[in-house]
């Protein structure tokens, strides 16, 4: 285990000047024409030749008091998964973190585990038992089988144990995602669920439940509907309904949908949608295969939800940011779009990551969104200039502040290759640390030797997690959110086989 604060200092929308420091530095509060300071989480440190190194990718993030805990892959197969799960973990708010690396969990990992990959970090905290959850994919081999595993951490992130078992049933397993109960008025205070489809079954939607803090889960359950999807990311409101937002498929669309449970995971209802997704790769070849919904919930229950969505912009050249929210799961408010550039601009938005201020709700919720995006939508993979952006909301979603740069421009060829094209994550995470905002990112710069290609200069690649020094304060005055597109209360999903490790 290392500890690792590492600080560069990106303009916003301005060149890629970057400044490496050893020491930590506290921003100042963040504007549209202020530079940010990045704290580099972590680095890869694997040396096997079977995978692109160094990378990371694919953060999540969660907060409880003043700790923040994030998880991401660690050296990238081109075929899929990591070498590893790296974690990076604040005890302070977030003003410095420790980082390392899951033990017993890859052949690569100290000390060994078995699986020869992993994939698809989850952050969870459960109060009750005192213990921090990262749930991932145990991949034995590219065509699986795979499983779903959690480690576990009792001292507050900074040291995690062999993984347990949620699910290993033989099956191709994926896109997992875990959360507990952490009301203590809830009936089911305690218990986590953690979501995942079984790809071997067309991506057939699965929850499992744990009551003694991770360390048993119980059996795959199926949605009312016995639903299709992926990347699902439940949440649980205050009187213990679980809400699970997740990608729905129908025949010819990908949809926004969810469901619930109200009795602690003993059954769960059928998915009701909240969009039919307009949904346009970004260009350039970067791995964009699935709009993956990003999900939150504030101090009243109320649940957020964002996508990426192409409906606002004539002939769908682009892709905004929409949100919808929901107070039971099952009726959802139309989609509304994020009004951070204008529409027709030719900005393309994409891979989300929502937080929600847990001590903040209704009108007054404090929301923000990191994302990834392209100046230009119609560019090559050449061409295409691939920036980190955000934006906040004082009042719940009602207007935001603009999009601002946290980090960019960066070069495609710079990103690990995969099977679905260059890869910086299939989603992201923010998480709020009392008044400020943390998101973790993937950002890349020129590999350091080898020539300019991440794939054929490994080891020599230059990818690494992120976040903002002293975080993101939300931002007073914002623009209206005020475009709509049309939803519906429910669908029948219907399976289409989508692997996305």
């Amino acid at each position: 285990m290392t500890s690792l604060i590492l600080r560069f200092r990106w303009p916003m929308r301005g060149l890629m000047a970057m400044t490496l420091a050893l020491v930590f530095a506290l921003s100042s509060t963040i504007s549209a024409f202020a530079s940010v300071s990045l704290l580099q989480l972590s680095t890869d440190p694997y040396t096997n030749t079977t995978s692109q190194h160094a990378t990371e990718v694919e953060p999540d993030t969660l907060s409880s008091g003043s700790t923040i805990v994030s998880a991401f892959q660690v050296g990238r197969f081109f075929d899929g998964g990591g070498s590893n799960i790296g974690f990076a973990t604040s005890t302070n708010r977030g003003r410095t973190f420790t980082s390392g690396f899951l033990p017993s969990s890859t052949v690569f990992a100290t000390p060994p585990g078995f699986y020869k990959r992993a994939s698809d970090a989850s952050v969870a905290f459960d109060a009750k038992h005192g213990v921090w959850l990262i749930s991932w994919l145990g991949i034995l081999s590219p065509s699986g089988p795979v499983d779903v595993l959690v480690s576990r951490s009792t001292d507050g992130g900074l040291s995690w144990s062999s993984p347990f078992v949620v699910n290993n049933d033989g099956h191709f397993n994926d896109k997992n995602w875990t959360v507990c109960d952490n009301t203590s008025s809830s009936p089911f205070f305690g218990n986590c669920y953690t979501e995942f489809d079984d790809n071997t079954l067309g991506d057939r939607v699965q929850m499992s439940t744990s009551s003694n803090g991770g360390v048993n889960w119980g059996p795959a359950q199926m949605t009312g509907n016995k639903a299709f999807g992926i990347g699902g990311q439940p949440l649980v409101q205050p009187d213990g309904t679980v809400i699970v937002p997740i990608n729905g498929f129908t025949r010819f669309n990908f949809t926004v949908a969810a469901f619930v449970s109200k009795n602690g995971g003993a059954s769960w209802g059928p998915t009701h949608r909240i969009a039919v997704v307009a949904f346009r790769h970004a260009a350039g070849g970067i791995r964009d295969s699935i709009p993956l919904p990003s999900a939150e919930i504030d101090a009243s229950g109320k649940v957020y939800v964002v996508w990426q969505d192409c409906d606002f912009e004539p002939g769908c050249s682009a892709s905004d940011l929409l949100f919808s929210t929901s107070t039971n799961g099952n009726v959802w408010s139309k989609g509304t779009r994020i009004p951070l550039d204008p529409i027709g601009s030719g900005v393309d938005h994409f891979i989300p990551g929502l937080a929600v201020d847990r001590s903040t709700s209704g009108s007054s919720a404090h929301l923000a969104v990191t994302f990834y995006y392209y100046p230009n939508a119609n560019c090559t993979a050449a061409t295409c200039q691939l920036n980190v952006g955000f934006s906040t909301s004082a009042d719940g979603g009602a207007s935001w502040t603009s999009n601002a740069q946290l980090a960019g421009p960066m070069t495609l060829s710079w990103l690990p290759n995969t099977t679905q094209g260059r890869m910086v994550a299939d989603y992201l995470s923010t998480s709020f640390v009392g008044g400020p905002a943390f998101p973790a990112f993937a950002v890349a710069s020129a590999p350091t030797s080898g020539g300019s290609d991440c794939q054929t200069a490994t080891p020599h690649c230059n990818q690494a997690i992120f976040t903002v020094s002293g975080g993101l304060i939300v931002g007073v005055h914002g623009n209206p959110a005020t475009d709509q597109t049309n939803t519906s209360s429910s669908d029948p999903d219907t399976s289409s086989s989508i692997t996305d490790q």
